[in-house]
């Protein structure tokens, strides 16, 4: 009998060693997602490239370094267990690294307003020696979804009520009000990932159509009372004849031009001048051209199976914590979906969010690869708990 628990307890322990397993489905998604991502940067941008720094790899090249590092920090973030960050740093206090990074993001925001580079009238960057600019308001989505899962973790309880819901949007609220000073699209992700993890955790629903349509009138009144966001539901309502709306109204014709199987990789022509800067925000109409409906479709249906094997890790989680990261980082990827795609075939209003792991941007690719790290994690625990269950049950 000695015997069986000694080998009942070295099983354990092996199967309890760190870092064993990996959810291979989501890894791959994601590294083919990324990869597609180069090679549409490479075809949409390559003529720019060109013609502004006789490169035609400029930004591909800029853009695989980013790549690399988010990778490194995904495979890095991946091994490390998730409870590290709503662990006390000091025993008895509340300070763990969730709320630290929540404050080191408001102070960024602060910094952002006071020292940030400004491009197209707003200020969004800050310049970092060696790293060339970097945008917070990609590091506040990420400091979102650990701070606001932590503190629905301590009392779900809570969010059965809405006066529960109000408490974490209090905290939240610092955040929220420095991003949408200069960032609106970015501030509606952010509040987008809060509402999603207090949804999932409560198990009260109804009050969540109050938050929606206050949400919705915020918004609605922000854009009114601010000039250059007013335009564009003015652009948006008259695409063919207001003269801004062309970036939009070229965007159109790439998709339409594209037709069923494309015109071919390489091949597209609106990139060629007509869409500035085709290879970030309007990626996805230079998937359309040259890839067709075929290829969009391909696309959507590479994000749904990213966004089902986050779903499944977050309902296996081992605890509440683990599963509202999941469920954060999921609403974070799904709403820059759903809006990328919006604004491209001018469903909604222009705002400036990136396709994610396809658009170009460094900071950003970093943010959601450094993410994906963190949902590896929760699924490496789910693994290794698994195959725990399965060798005892061999066992005996």
């Amino acid at each position: 009998m000695a015997g069986r628990e000694r080998t009942a307890r070295n099983y354990r322990e092996s199967a309890l060693r760190p870092h064993a397993h990996y959810d291979y489905s989501l890894f791959f998604l994601v590294v083919f997602l990324v990869g597609f991502g180069l090679v549409m940067i490479y075809s949409a941008s390559a003529y720019r490239g060109m013609v502004r720094f006789n490169d035609s790899m400029h930004f591909l090249k800029r853009q695989g370094i980013s790549v690399i590092v988010g990778l490194v920090a995904m495979i890095v973030l991946s091994r490390i267990d998730y409870r590290i960050w709503s662990k006390p740093l000091i025993k008895k206090t509340p300070i763990n690294l969730a709320l630290l990074a929540y404050l080191f993001c408001v102070a960024l925001q602060v910094l952002v307003l006071i020292i940030g580079e400004e491009y197209n009238g707003a200020k969004r960057w800050i310049k970092v020696p060696v790293l060339g600019t970097f945008q917070p308001s990609e590091l506040s989505k990420v400091a979102t979804v650990l701070f606001v899962a932590y503190i629905v973790s301590i009392a779900p309880k809570k969010l059965d009520k809405f006066s529960g819901f109000v408490r974490v949007a209090l905290y939240m609220a610092p955040l929220l009000a420095l991003i949408a000073k200069e960032n609106l699209s970015s501030a509606i992700i952010v509040g987008g990932i809060m509402v999603a993890i207090c949804f999932v955790a409560s198990r009260k629903k109804l009050y969540y159509l109050i938050v929606g349509a206050g949400g919705l009138a915020g918004i609605f009144a922000y854009i009114k009372f601010v000039g250059y966001r007013a335009e564009r539901v003015e652009i948006w309502r008259n695409i063919e004849t207001h003269p801004k709306g062309m970036q939009i109204l070229q965007g159109l014709y790439a998709i339409s031009a594209g037709g069923l199987f494309g015109t071919g990789l390489g091949q597209s022509m609106q990139k060629l001048g007509a869409i500035p800067e085709a290879y970030n925000d309007m990626i996805f109409t230079i998937i359309c051209e040259e890839l067709g409906v075929f290829g969009a479709v391909i696309v959507i249906v590479l994000f749904v199976l990213l966004l089902w094997r986050m779903f499944v890790i977050a309902i296996s989680a081992p605890d509440l914590f683990g599963g509202l990261i999941c469920a954060g980082v999921m609403a974070q990827v799904a709403i820059q979906v759903i809006i990328n795609i919006a604004v491209v075939t001018n469903s909604i209003p222009s705002t400036g969010i990136p396709l994610p792991f396809i658009s170009y941007g460094g900071t950003s690719v970093m943010i959601l690869l450094a993410e994906m790290g963190l949902v590896l994690s929760v699924s490496n625990e789910i693994d290794q708990r698994a195959t725990l269950a399965r060798r005892e049950e061999e066992m005996y």
